[in-house]
């Protein structure tokens, strides 16, 4: 257990000795630093993300190597979300990185899963579902 301070009181617990913590994180190893993930698999904070972490989530969520395309749709997804804090439309994705319309659900099947290479935080309901069922939230 470590200690932390701010986080979410639901997610802590208290020590014998009344401080709170929380159970140690999964984590990836990229180039030899540790990346906290949180429930699932998601990246513990979007500015660890590179394209060596992205390739280390892939590994570890057993995706296989990931194409320049896919980094590259992984890289617009990051900058659409870190400028309107939203998953973007799929098809946009696939235009933005001149890809063809579908690209998508070519690439990665499951636009959750991109979601979680991207290094974008863990998504709730509803929008868990619709990039489940491949479409955009939104």
């Amino acid at each position: 257990m470590i200690k932390l301070r701010g986080h979410n009181r639901s997610s802590l617990g208290v020590s014998e000795e009344g401080v709170m913590v929380m159970p140690v994180r999964e984590a990836i190893e990229c180039n030899g630093k540790q990346v906290e993930l949180e429930e699932g698999g998601y990246l513990a904070r979007f500015e660890d993300w590179n394209e060596g972490v992205a390739r280390a989530l892939a590994a570890r969520d057993g995706i296989g190597e990931l194409s320049v395309e896919k980094v590259e749709m992984l890289k617009f997804i990051r900058q659409y979300y870190q400028k309107y804090n939203f998953f973007p439309i799929l098809n946009s994705i696939c235009k933005n990185v001149h890809q063809p319309k579908h690209c998508m659900h070519e690439k990665f099947l499951n636009p959750l899963v991109a979601w979680k290479l991207a290094g974008l935080p863990r998504p709730e309901e509803p929008v868990t579902s619709l990039l489940e069922a491949g479409q955009s939230p939104g």
